[in-house]
């Protein structure tokens, strides 16, 4: 099967490129040249332009948009329904809001083009452990793309499927990565309690190995764990400031719209938040507070 993969990032590219390995026909489109040319010189079809990409697919065509989720995502579709034609098909495979997805399913619904949205995990590591991939959209279309997301899962009975309508891929992706958060958090915070034990002078890396195997929080995030450990255990290069990309606050906001209560995920967004905060205002807050009601000491500025 043939498509057109717009989007050659980390992701995109190792796509593009798992699915060249899988025989499939894949021409290509970035901003960037140097992605495109790249990947013509492992067998894709480059283009130019966005309007090539489409003159080079034959009909029915099928376009994957793997681009930043939001405004860029927003225009890349906007542009695609101008240039594809009815019973064509747009995917997105990039973290976008599920809300956008529907209206996006609407709106090229409304010119014959049909769209599938697609919660895509894997990271820098699905090009050869395959892409768990969550999909929303009518089920002969997706029944229709089986080749194609066959060819990017781990297996072709395994790691993919339909789960709803549009909006529902990129909804499950959503919670996902929620839930992704709160792991994350809790691996974090117990290898710093582990950490903060000096007595016991705890190798973190081997702790992570001894769990990688037959324990109850075994998982590929520990297994990055220890890779992370590996070289560094205080991982004293790496600034403690971590980024959100928007679904775990899409989350939280999900629960409070549906009176579920999600502790764990909004808590693990929070600490996010107070990651990048060098100088935190409520901790000096709490301090004052202290030394105001009970004369604990306080730490002062030199």
């Amino acid at each position: 099967m043939e498509l057109g993969m717009i989007g050659l990032g980390k992701m995109g590219g190792n796509m593009t490129r798992r699915l060249l390995a899988g025989g499939h026909k894949v021409v290509v489109y970035a901003p960037t040249p140097a992605h495109v040319a790249k990947l013509v010189e492992e067998g894709a079809v480059g283009s130019a332009s966005l309007a090539e990409l489409v003159e080079k697919l034959a009909s029915p065509r099928t376009v994957w948009v793997m681009v930043p989720s939001g405004n860029v995502t927003e225009k890349t579709v906007e542009a695609l329904s101008e240039l594809l034609s009815a019973g064509d098909t747009v995917i997105d495979g990039g973290n976008c809001n599920y809300r956008e997805s529907q209206g996006r399913a609407d709106s090229l619904r409304s010119k014959g083009i049909k769209f599938i949205d697609v919660g895509t995990s894997g990271g820098v590591w699905g090009l050869t452990e395959g892409y768990s991939m969550m999909i929303g959209g009518d089920t002969e279309n997706v029944e229709r793309h089986r080749p194609i997301f066959e060819t990017l899962a781990p297996a072709p009975d395994k790691g993919w499927g339909r789960v709803g309508e549009n909006g529902a891929g990129h909804f499950v992706k959503m919670v996902h990565n929620g839930i992704e958060y709160g792991l994350m958090e809790a691996y974090a915070e117990g290898f710093e309690i582990m950490k903060a034990k000096e007595e016991f002078g705890l190798s973190l890396k081997q702790v992570a190995d001894i769990w990688s195997y037959g324990s109850v929080v075994r998982s590929w995030l520990l297994e990055l764990v220890s890779r992370a450990l590996a070289d560094d255990e205080d991982l004293s290069h790496i600034k403690g400031w971590v980024d959100d990309t928007g679904e775990g606050r899409w989350t939280v906001l999900e629960s409070i719209g549906l009176d579920v209560p999600a502790p764990v995920i909004t808590l693990s967004l929070q600490t996010r938040f107070r990651s990048r905060e060098s100088d935190c205002f409520a901790d000096k807050l709490l301090a004052a507070l202290r030394n105001q009601f009970g004369g604990h000491s306080i730490k002062t500025v030199e």
